[in-house]
């Protein structure tokens, strides 16, 4: 039997392309419904729109990709942990995924939009995204949304935490110290060789008086980085042996 939503349509299709089938469909016919068609959907019975599962939606996934990380991913501290989720819930990441499997043609959207062109806007393909995590959340429970998100998700993970994507372990240091340590690292030069059109140097990055990380490279940037990046290490690790701040309590 064709499930039938009071729009009328048939969604088994996307169902297919999530690899989810809903037990109660009205739930993903609400996710894909926008605000800006409920003048025009009100006389087909239509009486919600998706705004109140993309606020659901949005803790679900923030949950499922925290928790994936924090166990996948022992070695980093909060703060790395918070760049990478960030990178993978931010809407130009869920927009992307959300036209991979072509969320937008399925959307219920008002003339306006239509003829603004709303199923490409990368917000509004967000949106959907997370009110469908919601929705799947609702029929078949945090299990079933963690299956999807994680199913779907894995390869953007991966980019997110990869050594080739956009990584600035001195901001993520940096962050770091001033967050949880009210400090600054200080970089030093403690060495460098060869000659000048090939020189390496050899960097220590100093956290409360205390060496770190070590790094060298044929930059001084580079070198940062890799000290920087020693350092994330370590304090993932252990900071007991960092001492508190003038202005922090001793841990107990």
């Amino acid at each position: 039997m064709i499930p039938r939503t009071k729009s009328g349509r048939d969604l088994r299709a996307l169902e297919d392309r999530l690899g989810y089938r809903f037990r109660k469909i009205e739930l993903l016919e609400e996710a894909t419904i926008h605000k800006s068609f409920m003048n025009e959907g009100r006389r087909l019975g239509v009486t919600h729109n998706n705004e109140r599962l993309e606020f659901l939606g949005d803790t679900v996934l923030g949950l499922v990709i925290a928790e994936y990380l924090m166990m996948n991913f022992p070695k980093y501290p909060e703060g790395v942990l918070s760049k990478f989720k960030g990178r993978v819930v931010s809407e130009p990441t869920l927009a992307i995924f959300s036209r991979q499997i072509g969320v937008g043609n399925f959307l219920l959207i008002g003339k306006g939009e239509e003829l603004t062109q709303g199923r490409e806007k990368s917000s509004l393909l967000a949106d959907a995204l997370e009110a469908i995590i919601a929705a799947i959340y609702l029929d078949g429970g945090l299990d079933a949304a963690r299956t999807f998100i994680i199913g779907h998700f894995r390869t953007l993970i991966t980019q997110a935490v990869s050594v080739d994507s956009v990584q600035d372990y001195k901001t993520d240091l940096q962050e770091y110290c001033q967050r949880e340590l009210e400090t600054l690292p200080l970089y030093q030069i403690v060495g460098q060789r060869g000659p000048d059109h090939q020189k390496e140097f050899d960097v220590v990055v100093m956290i409360r008086d205390k060496p770190y990380g070590e790094g060298s490279g044929r930059s001084k940037k580079e070198a940062e980085q890799k000290a920087a990046k020693e350092a994330l290490d370590r304090l993932a690790r252990t900071t007991r042996d960092l001492p508190p701040s003038s202005g922090r309590k001793n841990p107990h």
